[in-house]
């Protein structure tokens, strides 16, 4: 998993595969404000960004989940929400056996769970071995208004490309 705050890209971006690099940059470079939800192409690459709006929630109500075939890259827009992560390993109980339609996993919980969070114009790079919990709310009192992009990369994609940087 990677994380940070899309301003930085340019400092932080040597380290990323080109085509995470190029979806991180369409990120920054747009204007999320005059888009409705829903899915629009990413231009000049052949994914989608998905814009959603919604209100955070209490962590304990938001399921624990991984994928198998995409890389999730999600983006704060606006708002802020708190996102649990864990490594992918044999302790973690099932939920909801994998979905091979919708690329998902639901788990119970997150063993041991990891909080960071997701603040307006954050992002976070998810591999399939990131088992996470996103849209928790930082104050279960109040909840958060968020809009977050979230652009699916087919890890096919990134193993077969050369130029990939493990940061060795």
């Amino acid at each position: 998993m990677f994380i940070g705050n899309i301003d930085n890209i340019d400092k932080d971006g040597g380290d990323f595969h080109s085509i995470i690099y190029a979806v991180l940059e369409y990120l920054r470079t747009t204007d999320f404000k005059n888009f409705n939800d829903g899915a629009y192409p990413v231009p000049h690459l052949d994914f989608i960004a998905k814009i959603q709006r919604y209100k955070t929630r209490p962590t304990e109500e938001c399921h624990p989940e991984s994928h198998e075939k995409f890389i999730d890259i999600q983006f704060v827009a606006e708002g802020e929400e708190i996102l649990g992560w864990c490594p992918k390993s044999p302790d973690l109980k099932i939920l909801q056996p994998y979905d091979e339609k919708n690329d998902i996993t639901f788990y119970k919980s997150l063993m041991p769970e990891s909080y960071m969070v997701l603040s307006a114009r954050s992002y976070a790079v998810l591999f399939p071995l990131d088992v996470h919990r996103p849209c928790g709310s930082l104050d279960d009192d109040e909840p958060s208004q968020v809009t977050k992009i979230v652009v699916k990369i087919p890890v096919e994609l990134i193993l077969e490309n050369e130029d990939w940087n493990l940061g060795e």
